[in-house]
């Protein structure tokens, strides 16, 4: 998930990093960009970590398999205290408050966020094929086979929730990733996923 308003960016998700991390675990990453500075994680200043019941760049034991039953899922929150405008990282089902992106490393996220978005990203070194995303497949709309974000949900300054159902679609490359959309009262759902440049279509 992706808050931003200019060039001040919030971000949160999990990722492989083996460049990172040295491995190919499955993990919780945060980032920021606030103008021309940004950061993963607690790499460098600017995320306040408050609680460590849920670490930053933890791995996850559970993820899910293509075709799975049931779907593994982990609930991902961004919010803006209105009193002193920091921005929250709320996660878990208990909804944890596990840190906070003080406003004043921010110019445009001083306020409020004007641009939301779901789904995945993919970085490749200069050189090498662009790496698969999701399950590896193209998306075909079942949860159980596909990487999803659900229950969208983006709530104005009023405190008041927004229904995201004028959402765009985007894929860099067609062939390589694709995305859809599915709009549904209180179970809106954005799938994802493809191949990258370890197949041809």
């Amino acid at each position: 998930m992706k808050v931003q308003k200019g060039l001040d960016i919030l971000q949160v998700g999990w990722r492989v990093d083996p460049t990172l991390y040295k491995d190919t675990k499955t993990r919780l990453f945060v980032h920021f960009q606030a103008g021309n500075t940004h950061c993963f994680n607690t790499l460098c200043p600017g995320f306040v970590q408050v609680n460590n019941k849920i670490p930053i760049d933890m791995a996850f034991n559970g993820v899910s398999r293509r075709g799975d039953k049931i779907s593994w899922e982990f609930r991902m929150n961004i919010d803006r205290e209105l009193v002193k405008g920091n921005w929250w990282l709320i996660l878990g089902k208990s909804n944890i408050q596990v840190g906070f992106w003080p406003q004043n490393i921010f110019t445009s996220l001083r306020s409020f966020a004007d641009n939301v978005k779901w789904g995945g990203v993919t970085y490749n070194p200069p050189g090498v094929p662009e790496p698969p995303m999701g399950s590896s497949f193209f998306p075909i709309g079942r949860t159980n086979y596909d990487a999803y974000c659900r229950r969208l949900i983006v709530v104005n300054e009023k405190g008041e929730t927004i229904d995201v159902d004028k959402t765009t679609i985007y894929a860099d490359d067609p062939n390589l990733y694709r995305v859809r959309d599915y709009p549904q009262p209180d179970q809106h759902f954005v799938l994802y996923g493809g191949p990258g440049e370890s197949r041809k279509v």
